[in-house]
């Protein structure tokens, strides 16, 4: 696994980051063998662990960070591994789903590939699941957009390249299975998207960097097109995924 960019700012993970739709924990569940064990690596806060819960005997999430596992949400059949993608120390044959949600661009993916055989049984799914850039309302899709591409996207470690493409380049040899359409929907207040634009990889990179300026400037200039910061405005991720059988 390269560097790991989330390895502290949990609580903010947790409360900005956006969870998954039931629907795409059903269908994923719907593909699997058997709903005995689903395992969400690289699991974060448990934004996609939580909801695989209600389709599955099981579930465990695993990530590399004690942080974020610390703010991940509990439930009886939902327990957390800290452990890297590629050495989760699970008992072998025992994972009927194996799901990476926004977090494959980061592991090698070899070793990960590795693993996720090991642990799977016969003919599990595997879902690489990712979300590229939000898509915000009209008025303000401008101003994203520049800052995105131009200001803090020289900030974005090399494998955000595989975001933006939606996986499409990531090397995949499974046979591969098609993806259900799937997004996320969320109206979200001006403190709330800039709460998840700080959870960033590349928002960290710049604050490491000495150019908070660059998230200041934009913060400034999207609070002035939102009008009321407590104003609900609609925020939209396309989901784009790899599905393939062990």
């Amino acid at each position: 696994m390269t560097k790991n960019w989330f390895d502290q700012g949990g609580a903010d993970y947790a409360a900005f980051r956006p969870d998954y739709s039931p629907a795409l924990s059903l269908a994923l569940a719907s593909l699997s063998p058997a709903r005995r064990r689903a395992v969400d690596v690289g699991c974060g806060a448990g934004q996609l662990t939580l909801s695989l819960a209600d389709h599955f005997e099981t579930v465990v999430g695993v990530d590399p960070g004690v942080d974020q596992i610390a703010h991940a949400p509990v439930r009886p059949n939902v327990s957390y591994v800290v452990a890297p993608a590629e050495a989760t120390g699970l008992e072998a044959g025992s994972a009927d789903l194996i799901t990476a949600a926004q977090a494959a661009h980061w592991f090698d993916l070899p070793a990960f590939y590795a693993e996720a055989r090991r642990i799977s049984v016969p003919g599990a799914l595997l879902a690489l699941i990712t979300y590229g850039a939000p898509v915000l309302e009209t008025d303000l899709c401008d101003r994203f957009d520049r800052f995105y591409a131009d200001e803090i996207g020289p900030f974005w470690p090399p494998e955000r390249a595989l975001v933006d493409s939606g996986y499409a380049g990531i090397d995949f040899p499974f046979p591969e299975l098609e993806a259900p359409a799937s997004g996320i929907e969320r109206d979200w207040s001006l403190p709330q998207l800039l709460g998840y634009v700080g959870t960033w990889s590349a928002a960290r990179r710049a604050r490491e960097a000495g150019r908070s300026d660059v998230l200041d400037a934009f913060a400034s200039d999207l609070a002035a097109a939102w009008g009321d910061p407590e104003r609900l405005r609609r925020i939209t991720w396309p989901i784009r995924m790899r599905l393939g059988r062990l």
